[in-house]
């Protein structure tokens, strides 16, 4: 068929039709998931247990669509606290036998079983002590064989109106890699802080971040007396090696009582002829909204959203002072000042 005619075919179905097809894709995948789903027994829970006490790494392998889909099974072990690296079959021939360890797992993908690098790769393998799971459609192939355990997927249709290109048998192989990795995270007791230890960076990362990762300390967290005055507020926002929107006041315990900002300062002198002097006291907002140290950064930015306020202070359990969180701080670090996280 030419582009002219595919072009056509296409504008001849309605919405109906394109929905049509596109559902079709989606169920039939499900059933492949589904039919993974009915034919888990002893042998996942071999290995579950064999990733779960493995002394080594888990390597991924699988050539071609299979390959493809073993790097996100191995992103998604590497980031729920199960090393793993990616093996290709052909380069692994080829020498990159050498990064493999006789304590190492092994999963391979191959929906036919038949794959012939993996034939000839998965003896090598095994000669080096490593333990093999296949994941694949035919438990009757010479891949299944030479695995120690054999997670068998069935042998369903694939979504592709030709049957031809992979796609129910890669969903399913997809799902099969997610239930390994997340069953074995779960066994694992996998805290949140664990998890945010892998995800540094972007989004996820960020909505896992305690207060105490960002909040603005020591001299950096200018603090001042109930006796205190005007001026002396001036002098510890001056002496703060960071620029600071604010000072804490507290009490003789050091229990926070109050705060003042530059806002204040400024809607103050706005009204008052001679500031300086006045007690902080009969000025500062006080009983103010806090943070603790163990809550999360996108808890307390929502705090700070909801209250319109720049500054948000950290206290400990006595309700004594220990930091300051900055809204420029959390900007410069990808928080939106604005946006409901």
């Amino acid at each position: 068929m030419s582009n002219t005619e595919s072009k056509s075919a296409v504008c001849a179905l309605d919405s109906d039709g394109v929905l049509r097809l596109g559902r079709n894709v989606l169920q039939t995948e499900e059933k492949a998931i589904a039919a993974a789903c009915a034919r888990l027994g002893e042998s996942f829970v071999r290995a579950v247990h064999g990733i779960l006490n493995c002394r080594g790494r888990v390597a991924v392998t699988g050539m071609g669509k299979a390959g493809d889909i073993g790097k996100k099974i191995q992103a998604t072990l590497s980031s729920t606290a199960t090393p793993a690296y990616c093996l290709h079959p052909v380069e692994a021939l080829h020498g990159d036998l050498g990064m493999i360890q006789p304590a190492d797992v092994v999963v391979a993908l191959s929906k036919s079983g038949e794959t012939q690098e993996l034939v000839v790769l998965l003896p090598v393998l095994k000669h080096i002590g490593c333990t093999v799971i296949l994941v694949t459609a035919n438990a009757g192939s010479h891949c299944a064989d030479l695995a120690d355990i054999v997670l068998d997927i069935g042998d369903t249709p694939e979504a592709c109106p030709l049957g031809l290109a992979p796609s129910s048998s890669t969903a399913a192989m997809l799902a099969i890699g997610d239930a390994l990795a997340l069953t074995v995270m779960e066994l694992k007791d996998v805290q949140p802080e664990q998890y945010a230890a892998y995800h540094p960076g972007g989004s996820l990362g960020r909505s896992l971040m305690k207060v105490d990762e960002v909040m603005r300390t020591g001299a950096d967290c200018p603090v001042i007396g109930l006796n205190a005055t005007l001026r002396d507020y001036y002098e510890a926002v001056l002496l703060a090696p960071r620029r600071a929107g604010a000072t804490g006041i507290v009490d003789a315990t050091g229990k926070l009582v109050g705060i003042f900002t530059h806002g204040d300062l400024f809607r103050l002198r706005s009204g008052t002829a001679d500031p300086e002097h006045k007690p902080i006291a009969e000025v500062m907002t006080r009983s103010p909204k806090a943070a603790r140290t163990t809550d999360r950064v996108a808890t307390a930015l929502r705090t700070m959203q909801q209250y319109r306020v720049d500054e948000l202070p950290v206290v400990d359990d006595a309700g004594r002072i220990v930091g300051m969180i900055d809204i420029q701080d959390l900007v410069a670090k990808g928080f939106s000042a604005f946006d409901d996280q």
